[in-house]
């Protein structure tokens, strides 16, 4: 089912973010999807609160999110032009597959909600390393549907939030390899203000 890229570093290194609009068929079967999703929840989860959860969009339901999308952009913009709606059109149909990742925090519980929030951005991107794995491309996208009260009306509820639209396919073309971080931008070794 997974890649074998010879070890866990190699695939760690070998990620890359896809652009969904250039991802095409195959994207993975239910099996597949199933097993990348259970991959997804094994993340780590101070309290076992499981603070996120995954709504698969299907192929057949990809009409009605444009509708959607695009009833709720009219909302808040009715003024929008033609290149706007297409943009929108596009984006409820690009890729073979869509996950929409939510954050549902347990206020109840002691575990203070960062770290909640910080799982549920934990689990997709372990979503992303099983897709991977598996030999699709994933890409994490938010943008504005992610922050519209009537999206996510209609994919959560009370006070969950979208943490993004995770759309799993195959490449069409070479995957970009994007500027990291300089390394010693990054990453400094603690020094104890009190050291002498």
């Amino acid at each position: 089912m997974f890649n074998d890229l010879s070890s866990a570093a190699a695939l760690l290194a070998s990620r890359r973010s896809g652009k969904p609009r250039d991802m095409g068929a195959p994207g993975p079967d239910e099996a597949q999807l199933r097993a990348i999703l259970e991959v997804a929840i094994r993340t780590p989860d101070h309290g076992k609160l499981a603070p996120w959860r995954f709504v698969i969009v299907g192929a057949d339901q990809r009409d009605a999110l444009a509708t959607l999308l695009r009833d709720a952009y009219l909302e808040d913009k009715p003024q929008a032009g033609r290149l706007e709606l297409e943009a929108i059109d596009q984006f409820a149909h690009q890729a073979p597959t869509l996950v929409v990742a939510l954050s549902k925090p347990a206020h109840a519980s002691h575990i203070p909600i960062w770290e909640q929030e910080l799982s549920a951005g934990a689990a997709c991107m372990n979503l992303l390393l099983a897709t991977h794995a598996a030999g699709f491309v994933g890409g994490w996208l938010s943008g504005w549907a992610a922050y519209s009260t009537a999206v996510r009306n209609a994919f959560g509820e009370g006070d969950e939030k979208i943490a993004g639209f995770i759309f799993i396919g195959s490449p069409t073309r070479l995957l970009d390899e994007r500027p990291r971080p300089d390394y010693d931008s990054v990453v400094r070794h603690w020094q104890s203000p009190h050291a002498a």
